[in-house]
């Protein structure tokens, strides 16, 4: 796959290879933290309040709306004001649905090698 010369859906002129691989690569940073990855797996399964996702996840109130606000500002999530409350929901969904089960696809198929990467590695994450 090339990313020379990119056309963005619904807009002209095509991007060039750089902007598209940046682009990319502030994607793949934003899915880039396991908590940002629970949120959208939660997410995936409908509209949650940011209450819900600090009680199925296990995080402060704090982490889990700075995570939803960096999820947002990258455009995979949207949210609707519901009383006093917002509801949160995956923006994309099929196409974000989609790249997490590419993404598990190609972690099994590699197995252990990401984990064990010694640049990117869970050794190096601590």
């Amino acid at each position: 796959m090339t990313m020379k010369a990119v056309e963005i859906a619904g807009t002209a002129p095509p991007v060039s290879e750089a902007t598209a691989l940046s682009a990319a690569a502030c994607m793949f940073r934003s899915l880039g933290d396991p908590a940002r990855l629970a949120i959208l797996r939660h997410l995936a399964l409908g509209e949650h309040k940011v209450v819900d996702l600090t009680s199925h996840l296990g995080l402060a109130q704090s982490t889990v709306s700075a995570h939803l606000a960096c999820l947002r500002d990258c455009g995979l999530v949207t949210s609707r004001p519901q009383g006093r409350a917002s509801m949160w929901s995956l923006n994309h969904a099929s196409d974000l649905l989609n790249l997490l089960a590419a993404a598990e696809r190609l972690l099994a198929a590699t197995g252990d090698a990401v984990a064990l990467c010694p640049t990117y590695g869970e050794e190096t994450a601590q």
